[in-house]
């Protein structure tokens, strides 16, 4: 068995934050060590949770329509490594689900990026992945905005959740001038594999 797929056999069987996990433990996470596309994300869902499958809902379906890809590329390891800030669902709260779980990220996220040789592209999804990726002091919006200062390479992107239609209206450049130029990138890397 290669290294990282004993890592991520201890990734699929961690319990470090079990007591916390209103479903209990369910790590959800994708990857080997070809993939060229790395998607940083936040955390899964309560769908996610249940299927086990990264962005398994009306997300993912955003998703991968920003990135137009079909599901079949999507989960594709070799292809796409999607690796969330917490990988267990966090439970809901006021304003929908729960922050990642703060254990996740120290514990696993730099051995698992580690085992990722071939990135050529980081998507770094929503607040959290932002925060750990990018520079903490910047909101989403002004990330997002910026996106040209670290294109190729890193692309920072809202959450697809539906309860970002709000954000995606009052910022209409993101879908007319990002999101073309991210198909592009997305399809000009997997034409290399």
């Amino acid at each position: 068995m290669e290294s990282w797929e004993r890592l991520l056999e201890q990734v699929r069987a961690c319990t470090i934050c079990q007591a916390e996990l209103p479903l209990g433990p369910r790590p959800v996470v994708q990857m080997h060590p070809d993939a060229r596309i790395l998607i940083a994300a936040q955390a899964p869902g309560r769908k996610v949770h249940a299927s086990g499958r990264p962005f398994d809902d009306a997300s993912g379906e955003r998703l991968r329509d920003w990135l137009g890809v079909t599901p079949a590329t999507f989960y594709d390891p070799q292809q796409m490594a999607i690796i969330p800030m917490g990988f267990c669902y966090p439970g809901t709260g006021k304003a929908g689900d729960m922050p990642p779980r703060p254990e996740c990220a120290p514990a696993w996220r730099k051995p698992l990026l580690a085992e990722l040789p071939n990135l050529e592209l980081t998507l770094v999804i929503g607040k959290y992945a932002h925060d750990w990726h990018l520079d903490k002091r910047k909101t989403v919006t002004e990330h997002v905005k910026d996106w040209e200062a670290l294109w190729p390479e890193v692309v920072p992107l809202p959450h697809p959740s539906p309860r970002n239609n709000m954000w995606l209206r009052r910022n209409p450049w993101f879908e007319a001038e990002l999101i073309p130029r991210l198909r592009e990138r997305v399809g000009e890397l997997l034409k290399q594999q």
